[in-house]
């Protein structure tokens, strides 16, 4: 397979990444409740360098305690998590595999508020609760935007000490960076809204903040939603941004000093484009429930959606309306080509990546230079060796069935799936237990 260009090696300006299939962030609660990691974690991160990844994208990893998803998320708030980090990074690359840091702040979208959260709530660009879950949040102040900037440059210091390869800065899915690019979120009337310049200036300072604590030498990318879609599920919502407006950010985000691009789309998380394929409401009233707490007002719509069995067609009839007119597999492959044909640097795409020819045809067209893949993988940790061989999916594909996603509030991130384990739950719930072993990280 070595004239295959999925697995040629892609140079970036400050790393080269054995080949084009990159683990995108996935997030699981694996760690502590304090934000320290755990062996579980490094187990987690491990099984998909083994498994053939030139790059790993790790999870959400929070910059402070108030911008974490939910509890046991292994955090990048202290100088104290460098060495866990650095453990990390060391087990990824003893497979030729480089780990790059997603830096992360939630904003408003706090799926289970931590202990900080039943005292604050969310910080965001507005004070006007998000729709779809009712998650309450308070405009920040400018002390607070400086506050976070360098706490997003204090995350990239430790991980470049920790031996890491880069950073990815999650302005995507409706978190905080988000919340201030998207004109469907920001209603700012002061430097940092209003305007597309006043809106990115918030993500500008970030990066430009990096690029003095860190130099020129070491790899930044970020991950930007390409479209909004702010409308995909309530049409009564406003859209958000399109292409027209996102190119400027991707363009700003290069001159700024980003070396990659990372191409998605939604403006929430889980969104009906992303991710890819089917809502499963059967499993989701359990999993809906656990974010009473979270969410007011907009939450009992939701759950009562979810509960009830016979109001659930009428969810997904709004869920689905905008799903029909994309794919899949590549679900947002044209909006990186619109952003690859417009800006310098290589460009990484998500969003439903497993066949090897949807892969090559992604690369070889000019569609991006290399695919983020998250949920595939979690069906088949050796995905990218797979594919090396020069199969064109793995014996059992992932089959986008979206079961993963709840059960990550409650059990282990993993495949949950029973039709691929030909019904077998206990050989599931083994797989999903493999985290674990071995237990102990010191």
């Amino acid at each position: 397979m070595s004239d295959d260009p999925i697995f040629q090696p892609l140079e970036f300006p400050n790393l080269t990444v054995k080949n084009r299939i990159f683990r995108s962030s996935i997030s699981g609660k694996f760690d502590n409740y304090d934000g320290s990691g755990t062996q579980a974690r490094l187990n987690w991160e491990t099984k998909f360098a083994r498994g053939g990844a030139g790059a790993i994208i790790s999870s959400f990893v929070p910059i402070n305690v108030r911008g974490r998803i939910q509890p046991n998320y292994a955090m990048i708030d202290n100088d104290d998590k460098i060495p866990f980090w650095r453990a990390v990074g060391e087990a990824c690359h003893k497979y030729d595999c480089k780990f790059i840091m997603q830096l992360s702040h939630s904003g408003r979208q706090q799926d289970v508020p931590g202990l900080e959260n039943h005292l604050h709530v969310g910080m965001s660009s507005t004070s006007d609760k998000d729709t779809f879950h009712g998650l309450l949040c308070k405009a920040m102040t400018k002390d607070e935007i400086k506050m976070v900037v360098q706490q997003y440059v204090d995350g990239a210091r430790r991980a470049r000490e920790a031996g890491l390869d880069g950073v990815e800065l999650h302005a995507s899915h409706g978190y905080l960076i988000t919340q201030f690019l998207s004109s469907g979120i920001n209603d700012r009337t002061d430097e940092y809204g209003g305007s597309v310049e006043n809106r990115y200036r918030f993500l500008g300072e970030i990066i430009t903040g990096i690029r003095k604590e860190v130099g020129n030498d070491f790899h930044l990318q970020a991950k930007i939603s390409a479209v909004d879609y702010g409308n995909a599920l309530y049409p009564w919502e406003k859209p958000g941004d399109d292409l027209e407006t996102t190119i400027n950010y991707f363009q700003w985000a290069e001159r700024d000093g980003c070396d990659a691009l990372h191409v998605s789309i939604g403006s929430l998380f889980p969104h009906p484009l992303l991710p890819s394929g089917a809502l499963p409401l059967d499993e989701a009233g359990w999993w809906y429930g656990s974010m009473a707490s979270s969410g007011v007002r907009g939450y009992w719509p939701n759950y009562t959606f979810f509960h009830f069995r016979a109001l659930r067609p009428l969810f997904l009839a709004l869920w689905n309306r905008t799903k029909k007119k994309h794919p899949i597999e590549g679900v947002c492959m044209d909006a990186s080509k619109w952003v690859k044909e417009r800006v310098n640097v290589p460009v990484i795409n998500t969003g439903g990546f497993q066949r090897a020819s949807v892969i090559r045809r992604a690369i070889t067209e000019n569609f991006c230079d290399a695919v983020a893949i998250a949920r595939p993988f979690i069906a088949n940790n050796d995905l990218a060796n797979v594919l090396e061989t020069g199969a064109e999916e793995p014996e059992r594909p992932c089959s986008f069935c979206n079961r993963c996603l709840v059960n990550v509030m409650f059990n282990p991130l993993a495949c949950y799936d029973l039709r691929r384990f030909d019904g077998n739950d206990e050989a599931m719930i083994k797989e999903a237990m493999t985290v674990f072993d071995p237990p102990h990280f010191t």
